[in-house]
């Protein structure tokens, strides 16, 4: 359950940082805030975020959706494995709000600001 949670939280973070460029100064200009041109200096690192965003939900994928193991005791006794459908459709919303930010700045030119 750990690990899911580091690859999902770290698939946002990797997808807000690959958007940050776009982002910024959107957020900057829509709360008349100057002086984000920072934000412009991370479009270089724009395809090494999105690498460790789509390294992060694989492993995520990975976690959700490889076969449990029945673990049994010594005393013959066997747990039922755990029920991960929650895990799975955090892992989907992720997915997509992670989409969303990674295509932003393709999707910037349509929006009517």
């Amino acid at each position: 359950m750990k690990k899911n949670i580091l690859t999902n939280s770290g698939s946002i973070v990797a997808g807000v940082l690959a958007s940050a460029c776009c982002i910024g100064p959107l957020l900057a200009s829509i709360f008349s805030i100057g002086g984000l041109a920072f934000a412009t200096t991370l479009e270089p690192y724009r395809p090494y975020f999105i690498g460790v965003t789509v390294i992060f939900l694989a492993g995520g994928f990975f976690y959700a959706y490889r076969p449990q193991e029945e673990v049994c005791g010594l005393d013959g006794e066997c747990t039922v494995p755990q029920n991960r459908n929650t895990q799975r459709i955090i892992l989907w919303c992720v997915t997509v709000l992670t989409a969303i930010l990674v295509a932003f700045p393709y999707l910037l030119p349509y929006l009517p600001i």
